[in-house]
């Protein structure tokens, strides 16, 4: 069971990127509810970023992200993308995507091996 990410790099202080997750190797009777993207910038602690549920398609935002970030599913690709825009210097940080077994994304079983993201000018 693995956690796939993509995306991620440097951009400029008002841009964009998307960063996507792939799950792979969950089976029926071994599935996820949730997939969440959380962040962890230098010398602070993980931070949750945004969390969707698999069965509802419910979806959450931290504060700091509302309005800019946007967690999506595409179903086709078995992805779960977050696509972040407005991107500002303190959006900086290592971004992990993780799956939890219940919804929510309250309690992490999988994590991503996670990707850099650099807003700098």
């Amino acid at each position: 069971l693995q956690l796939v990410q993509s995306g991620g790099g440097l951009v400029q202080p008002g841009g964009s990127l998307t960063l996507s997750c792939t799950p792979s190797g969950f089976t029926e009777d071994d599935d996820y509810s949730a997939i969440g993207w959380f962040r962890q910038a230098p010398g602070k602690e993980r931070e949750r970023v945004s969390c969707i549920n698999i069965s509802d398609g419910r979806t959450d935002y931290a504060d700091s992200v509302k309005g800019r970030f946007t967690i999506s599913r595409d179903n086709a690709k078995n992805t779960v993308n977050l696509q972040m825009n407005n991107l500002k210097p303190e959006d900086t940080a290592i971004y992990y995507c993780g799956a939890d077994y219940s919804p929510g994304c309250y309690g992490m079983d999988y994590w991503g091996k996670g990707t850099l993201v650099t807003v700098s000018s």
